[in-house]
C-alpha cells in the first residue's frame, strides 16, 4: 500500500493535483515527555503514508520513533518489509495493505473481472499478517466501472457490487478465520474531487450502511468495516449515531478533519473528543489510525490528533 500510495501521490503531484497540500515547516522537537497517549483506552496508530507520501517528510524508522515517543502502539498501512523495523520499536501494524498494485481502492470485490487478483494479494497478505502477528488488512469495495479506470465502460449497479463483494468475500473469509487475520472494507467519499486522496468519485462503497450490509451478509467474525470518520463524516454525517448503528462491523476506525482532510484542530468540524468516548462506551477494543495529511508541523499535528482524541 505504501508503494500504491506513492506511486500514485507522486503521478498527482506531477499534475498539480497535490497543490492543495500546504508546504510544512520545520519539525518541533519531540521530547520524551510528548507522550500524550496515557488514558489506555484508545489505541492511537500513525498512518505511515500520510507522514511518508504527502511531502514526503518521514522514512519508517523516524515514523516510528515519533509514534513511539507520541505514545502509540502502531504504525499502519505499510507492507512487510516495513514490520521488522516496527518490532524493533516496540510497535505493531494494526491494519495492513492489500498487496494490490497501482491506486488499490478502484479494483474490489464488486467487481468479478478482478476477482482472482484481489482474493489472491489479500490472501498473500492475509499469511504474512499470521505471519507477523497482525491483526488485520484493508479492503476495498472498489470503483463502480466495469474498467476500474474508465467511466465510460459502463456502471455495475450498487446491487450487482453488493452481490459480488459479498461472493469473493465469502470464498477468503474463511481463510481469513483460519489465519485469525481480520479483512476490513473501506468506506469512502465520493464527494470531495480536490486530491486524489482526500476523495474518491467512482468508489462504489460511499454509503457507510451500504458496506456495512455487505460485511453483516458474509456473516464472517473476521470480514468487518474500516470505519473512517472523516468519510462518513462527508458522506452520511451523524457519526455518533452510525457508530452505535455499526457497532457490530466496526473493526478499525480512521481520523481526519473535514473539510480538506488536515489536522484534528480548530479549523475543522468534527468534535473527536466525544466520538472517541463513544467508542469506548461500544466496548470497541482495536485501534484508532490518525490519517491526516499534515499541513503544517507535522509532529506538533500528530501530537495534537492524539491528545485530543486520547479520552
Amino acid at each position: 500500500m505504501s508503494l500504491s500510495r506513492r506511486e500514485l501521490l507522486h503521478s498527482a503531484v506531477a499534475a498539480g493535483a497535490a497543490a492543495s497540500v500546504a508546504t510544512v515547516g520545520p519539525e518541533t522537537t519531540l521530547l520524551a515527555a510528548d507522550n500524550v497517549a496515557t488514558n489506555g483506552r484508545i489505541k492511537h496508530s500513525v498512518v505511515f503514508w500520510c507522514f511518508n507520501i504527502a511531502g514526503d517528510l518521514w522514512d519508517i524508522e523516524k515514523t516510528c520513533q515519533i509514534a513511539k515517543g507520541l505514545g502509540c502502539q502502531s504504525v499502519e498501512i505499510c507492507g512487510p518489509e516495513t514490520w521488522g523495523v516496527l518490532k524493533k520499536h516496540g510497535l505493531t501494524c494494526a491494519i495492513a495493505p492489500n498487496g494490490m498494485p497501482g491506486a488499490p481502492f478502484m479494483k474490489g470485490f464488486n467487481n468479478l473481472k478482478y476477482h482472482d487478483e484481489v482474493i489472491a494479494t489479500t490472501s498473500k497478505m492475509i499469511d504474512d499478517c499470521a505471519a507477523a502477528n497482525v491483526p488485520s488488512v484493508i479492503a476495498f469495495t472498489g470503483y463502480k466501472w466495469r474498467d476500474a479506470d474508465d467511466p465510460k465502460s459502463g456502471e455495475i449497479s450498487a446491487e450487482e457490487g453488493a452481490a459480488n463483494c459479498i461472493l469473493g468475500l465469502k470464498k477468503i473469509a474463511a481463510h481469513a478465520e483460519k489465519k485469525g487475520v481480520t479483512i476490513c472494507v473501506e468506506h469512502l467519499n465520493t464527494r470531495d474531487s480536490s486530491h486524489p486522496m482526500k476523495g474518491h468519485p467512482g468508489y462504489q462503497g460511499d454509503d457507510i450502511d451500504y458496506v456495512c450490509n455487505i460485511v453483516r451478509k458474509v456473516g464472517s467474525p473476521r470480514v468487518k468495516v474500516l470505519f473512517d470518520i472523516y468519510h462518513v463524516q462527508i458522506m452520511n454525517g451523524d457519526v455518533i449515531r452510525r457508530i452505535d448503528e455499526c457497532k457490530d462491523v466496526i473493526g478499525h476506525i480512521h481520523t481526519a478533519g473535514n473539510p480538506g482532510r488536515g489536522e484534528l484542530d480548530d479549523k475543522q468540524e468534527i468534535n473527536f473528543p466525544p466520538i472517541m468516548r463513544k467508542l469506548v462506551e461500544i466496548g470497541y477494543k482495536g485501534y484508532v489510525g490518525h490519517e491526516f495529511i499534515p499541513t503544517r508541523d507535522p509532529v506538533a499535528g500528530l501530537r495534537e490528533a492524539i491528545k485530543l482524541c486520547d479520552v
